[in-house]
C-alpha cells in the first residue's frame, strides 16, 4: 500500500481511498478509481486531491495496489 501524499504514487486509473471533505473530522473512507489529479503540487502533506470516476473528490488517503 503507498501514501497518498506523493503525486507520482496516484495516476489516472489508480484504485485508491479518498476522504472527502465533509468526511475529514470523522476519517470516513470512500474506495473508487481516479478520473483526474487536482493537486499539481508534487507533495501534499494531507494527500493528493483527486476526482474519481463516479464524480467524488478528495484526497487520497491510501493507493491499493
Amino acid at each position: 500500500m503507498q501514501s497518498g501524499t506523493e503525486r507520482k504514487n496516484v495516476r489516472a486509473g489508480s484504485r485508491v481511498k479518498i476522504v472527502q471533505k465533509q468526511h475529514q473530522g470523522t476519517g470516513q473512507l470512500t474506495e473508487g478509481v481516479v478520473k483526474d489529479l487536482l493537486t499539481n503540487s508534487a507533495i501534499h502533506p494531507r494527500g493528493i486531491k483527486v476526482r474519481l470516476v463516479s464524480g467524488i473528490i478528495g484526497r487520497v488517503q491510501e493507493v491499493i495496489q
